[in-house]
């Protein structure tokens, strides 16, 4: 089980809830969003059941969600927390762009795709897109090159 970072609110932040089963690639996450003085993460999750359960608790802004987890995958997670919490964006961070994996991302109520090996060029942007336009950060064309791209 993960904790909640320790820091101080960041005024009109946007909130992230961070789940990854890789404590350090959560780590790396964390070190990836902590300068941006937009981004406040707020608490991460190893699995979907905990993802969950911290996205009630938290309300955050913005889940961060890796689709292979044991107990309850990425995907069913990302529906659960959009039937319960409409108003919280899922952004699907992970290795694969399978047009399946995207397809699925995008049923479930993704509300972007971002594959590990752009986080860096990609994350803080798509995070930023996802709360400001409350919608997707990605527009079906850019869901459709993704999985056409594998």
């Amino acid at each position: 089980m993960f904790t909640t970072p320790q820091s101080d609110p960041k005024p009109g932040s946007t909130r992230v809830l961070v789940v990854d089963d890789d404590p350090f690639y959560s780590a790396a996450l964390l070190e990836l969003l902590a300068p941006d003085e937009l981004i406040e993460v707020v608490g991460q999750a190893g699995d979907g059941v905990e993802a969950v359960r911290r996205a009630l608790e938290l309300r955050p802004d913005v889940v961060l969600m890796d689709v292979r987890m044991p107990i309850m995958d990425g995907y069913e997670a990302t529906q659960k927390i959009r039937e319960l919490l409409t108003s919280v964006q899922v952004l699907i961070v992970t290795s694969s762009a399978t047009r399946e994996d995207v397809a699925r991302a995008h049923d479930v109520g993704a509300a972007g795709y971002v594959t590990k090996d752009r986080v860096s060029e990609e994350l803080v942007d798509a995070v930023l897109v996802a709360v400001a336009a409350r919608r997707r950060p990605f527009s079906e064309t850019r869901l459709a090159s993704l999985a056409g791209a594998r």
